[in-house]
């Protein structure tokens, strides 16, 4: 082999090794990051209720739950709460009001489902997320007569969080928006339920 052969060879060896090493190095940024938002959401795994990540601008004193992601709307409020499936279903209720309303499911790839207030039902948006196994008891058990108005949602994995948007239209509307963000309900739903 020549010279010049020898030295494309290595070139062509090299930039082999650092392609694989730098896909290598992109596909587990995911999996060794301990700041993204799924890894934050967990501190809220015991509450009831949402925490507010960032609250709409009121014009008065900062709230103190604002940090963790980073600002994308003045006016929008932003609530979060985890959940783990290995306790049970988790009901998700919000009551809904006069701002828009959305909520969106993410798991550790992403959101896989999402819901505005319009899909709400005499003012309550009710989600039930849960296993496929525990999916397929719901269903073994439950009774064929009795109507079930439950949105259930099946989800990928067994954590998650759920992600509540507020919009404030109004500046008089921002107090208002900040506490239906932090007003979700987030509960195991327990057999007797």
């Amino acid at each position: 082999m020549t010279p010049l052969g020898r030295f494309l060879l290595a070139t062509l060896c090299g930039l082999v090794l650092a392609g694989l090493v730098h896909v290598a190095t992109v596909l587990a940024i995911p999996y060794l990051a301990t700041g993204d938002a799924f890894a934050r959401s967990r501190a809220t795994l015991a509450n009831d209720t949402s925490v507010l990540v960032h609250a709409a601008e009121t014009g008065g004193p900062v709230e103190p739950a604002e940090g963790w992601l980073r600002r994308q709307d003045p006016a929008a409020a932003v609530g979060v709460c985890a959940y783990d499936l290995d306790d049970g279903p988790v009901r998700i209720t919000a009551e809904t009001g006069p701002l828009l309303e959305t909520i969106a499911l993410h798991g550790r790839n992403g959101a896989y489902y999402a819901i505005t207030d319009q899909a709400a039902l005499r003012g309550t948006v009710e989600l039930v997320v849960m296993t496929k196994r525990q999916f397929d008891e719901a269903l073994a058990t439950a009774d064929e007569d009795e109507r079930n108005r439950d949105v259930r949602i099946v989800a990928p994995s067994r954590e998650g969080f759920v992600s509540v948007r507020v919009l404030a239209g109004l500046p008089s509307q921002q107090a208002q928006a900040n506490e239906a963000a932090r007003s979700v309900s987030c509960t195991i739903d327990g057999p007797d339920e």
